[in-house]
């Protein structure tokens, strides 16, 4: 199946917002690459697996570069893990800038966050999420079951 019959129509911002959650996704892949490089050569401190924390940091970069393409690429699923992406930035931006005295870290990674969800919840976003139709409103959608529910009645109409 070629790549574009994989990929839905999607606003500007659903895709805006994919392309700002890989950021993290592949800063966890470089730190997991200097964590790598920066061990080898030395005995790890004891109580330490340096190995097992790599691959925590590549679980991680993998579940969300998986939910930026699922952005990208115009599926709704990915929505909501984008949420819980943007939200765990803007908790470790707040704490890095605040508590931890690391602004340089911290406002960047909020700004990160708050940039997620501020797409993710604009009206085109939503429209879509729930298969708006032109001459409908939210909750008209919603209460036929948004996309799905589009999705089941254009099935109906084919038979």
């Amino acid at each position: 199946m070629p790549l574009a019959d994989k990929i839905s129509p999607a606003p500007l911002e659903v895709r805006l917002a994919g392309a700002i959650t890989a950021l993290p996704g592949l800063a966890l892949l470089v730190l997991t690459v200097l964590l790598l490089v920066n061990s080898f050569g030395e005995a790890p401190p004891s109580g330490n697996n340096i190995y097992a924390e790599l691959a925590y940091y590549v679980v991680l970069a993998a579940a969300t570069l998986f939910c930026a393409a699922g952005l990208l690429m115009g599926k709704t699923w990915a929505r909501s893990p984008a949420v819980v992406i943007a939200l765990l930035l803007v908790g470790v931006g707040w704490y890095s800038a605040g508590p931890a005295s690391q602004p340089l870290l911290g406002v960047p990674l909020a700004v990160i966050g708050v940039a997620v969800l501020v797409l993710v919840f604009r009206r085109p976003s939503r429209a879509w999420a729930l298969g708006q139709a032109d001459d409908e409103t939210e909750e008209e959608a919603a209460e036929r079951g948004g996309a799905a529910g589009r999705a089941a009645r254009r099935e109906r109409e084919e038979k």
